[in-house]
């Protein structure tokens, strides 16, 4: 016969259906029971227990800590005992040939063909044994983590899908505002090529109405003095008079004859219909593809680029981490110059600002937490680590400027940072930690540590499904890629690759890592246990790489370097 100790359901499940006071209930009120009397069959309330006890001193009833000797919930009988395909029907057999459990119905819809169909109590009599159900709910709750395991990845990835929608919609705006930017540019040209045509055919004509307002003007003053003078018998007036009308006729009769001829002139636009032709052709601004993400497809790199990324007066610069914007637009942190630079999108310095008034602090990691606010890392120079506070800077970009906005301090260095749905991720050096992000860091818990070094935790990169992290141990030339709550999945270490610096993974879950001493860039498995293949060396210009990131705005990797003038950008093929 089966044996279990104590069922336990969940509070929140549907089936949780509680005993009752057999008293209560009939009085026809429902008041969960307390105890159970054995003798009785009964169920009692703390209310109603008290007079069953007067009455019944040799009955010895359980409370809810002796559950063992409770029955069943009739609710719960009902429920492991209900057809899951037919919910009117109770289980009475097994198929031993599909391992299924059936009702009446599905014995005969289903099983009419199966060889062995027996009742479930003959199968209870026949195996002679006591079920385990301690194993079976350890099955349950270790299933019930798997599930739900593979529903938090599930749901990382309609996030993932959700952050790249988002991004398509808004590079279809700004494909948009292209198009609108160069019709624009069409207009104001064609309304000046107007305004130029305007100007050119009414300037004679302003001139020639002019000429004759002046001459109306000198007519009508003659025509005055005429009327003075025409009593008063001045013969040598009224000879000029006369002599001047006769010159202002012959005035008049040239302009009539050489400037005033009646030519009516119009302006006329005549629109380039190619223009809407083509564009009413289009079936739309680009096409939506469905881009299936291979975490361990190989990157294959062809030609290489070089951007001076100083600003007036710097000598070199060293870009510590590397991050893209949607708009294609390029944030760094420059630890050289104690500076935050934003590039545009051919990789020219736009807009930089410092990022603390102390000589002895630096920027170090960079993590994007909306589409234009942005997390920096920074952390006191060495020897001065324990003499300054680290911090992380949020700063906003606004119209291709840096804005600086709030500040958040720490009691540990932050080396490293990583944020994907409201959480923080930040390294110290040697430790790892997890911070629930909003107005305020809070923190969760310390995911990983190891104080065997100074520089045992130092980069960190989150896989685009958040249910993998990564780790450079750069002191003992390791990658260690951990679980959510911080246990190790996988250790790589390749003597090719010596001082881990940059880390990165790409959207597609490409785990791309920067060797500083080996001066070189590989390509781990998405697990984290192998490389896949050597992306660049000193030979393809990689001097000392220190942080690495891929575009896909422009389908490119981005390598800052150790002080260094320039960034290195790869085309991917």
């Amino acid at each position: 016969m089966a044996t279990f100790s104590q069922p336990t359901i969940e509070s929140g499940s549907d089936m949780v259906q509680d005993f009752l006071c057999s008293t209560c209930e009939e009085k026809k009120l429902e008041e969960s029971a307390d105890y159970y009397c054995e003798s009785c069959v009964k169920f009692f309330c703390s209310k109603c227990i008290d007079l069953h006890s007067q009455l019944f001193t040799q009955h010895s009833p359980h409370g809810r800590g002796d559950m063992k000797k409770w029955p069943v919930a009739k609710k719960m009988e009902d429920f492991l005992l209900k057809c899951d395909v037919h919910k009117e029907e109770n289980n009475e057999m097994f198929c031993k040939d599909h391992s299924q459990l059936c009702c009446n119905k599905c014995a005969y819809l289903n099983h009419r063909t199966c060889k062995t169909v027996i009742l479930l109590s003959d199968l209870v009599k026949n195996t002679g044994t006591s079920t385990d159900l301690k194993q079976v709910s350890v099955t349950i709750q270790t299933t019930l983590a798997k599930l739900k395991e593979l529903q938090e990845n599930q749901e990382d990835s309609i996030h993932s899908l959700l952050s790249s929608f988002y991004e398509q919609v808004y590079k279809i705006q700004e494909n948009r505002k292209k198009i609108i930017a160069a019709l624009n540019k069409l207009e104001r040209k064609a309304m000046q090529e107007l305004k130029e045509t305007l100007t050119k055919l009414q300037a004679p004509l302003d001139r020639d109405i002019d000429k004759c307002s002046t001459l109306q003007d000198e007519l009508k003053q003659l025509g005055e003095a005429i009327h003075n003078i025409g009593d008063k018998n001045k013969q040598e007036l009224s000879l000029i008079a006369s002599i001047k009308c006769k010159e202002k006729k012959k005035r008049f009769e040239k302009y009539q004859k050489e400037n005033f001829v009646e030519i009516k002139s119009s302006i006329s636009f005549q629109p380039n219909n190619k223009i809407v032709e083509y564009l009413s052709k289009l079936s739309g601004l680009g096409m939506t593809l469905t881009v299936m993400h291979n975490p361990d497809k190989v990157i294959r790199m062809d030609g290489k680029s070089e951007y001076d990324v100083r600003t007036e007066g710097e000598l070199k610069c060293t870009i510590r981490d590397i991050c893209v914007l949607s708009s294609g637009q390029v944030l760094v942190t420059d630890q050289d110059n104690n500076k935050v630079k934003l590039l545009s999108q051919t990789y020219q310095v736009v807009s930089h600002c410092s990022v603390s008034d102390s000589q002895f602090n630096w920027p170090l990691g960079i993590c994007q937490i909306t589409p234009s606010e942005f997390g920096i890392a920074v952390s006191p120079k060495p020897p001065y680590n324990n003499g300054f506070a680290s911090k992380i800077l949020f700063i906003k970009v606004n119209n291709s400027q840096l804005v600086k906005d709030r500040i958040l301090n720490f009691q540990h260095l932050c080396k490293s940072i990583v944020y994907q749905k409201g959480d923080l991720f930040v390294t110290s050096g040697n430790a790892l930690f997890k911070y629930k992000l909003s107005d305020t860091c809070t923190l969760v818990s310390k995911l990983h540590e190891d104080t065997s070094d100074e520089w045992t935790v130092s980069r960190c990169a989150v896989s685009p499904t958040g249910d993998k992290l990564y780790i450079t141990n750069p002191n003992q030339q390791k990658l260690l890629t951990l679980a959510k709550d911080g246990s190790i999945l996988a250790t790589f270490m390749d003597p090719a690759v010596k001082f881990l610096t940059g880390l990165h993974v790409t959207p597609a879950g490409q785990v791309l890592v920067c060797g500083g001493d080996s001066k070189n860039i590989i390509q781990v498995d998405s697990k984290g246990s192998m490389k896949l293949a050597t992306l660049a060396t000193r030979r393809d210009g990689v001097e000392c790489p220190h942080s690495v990131c891929y575009n896909r705005i422009t389908n490119s990797i981005i390598v800052g370097q150790f002080e260094h003038k320039k960034i290195l950008v790869y085309k991917v093929k």
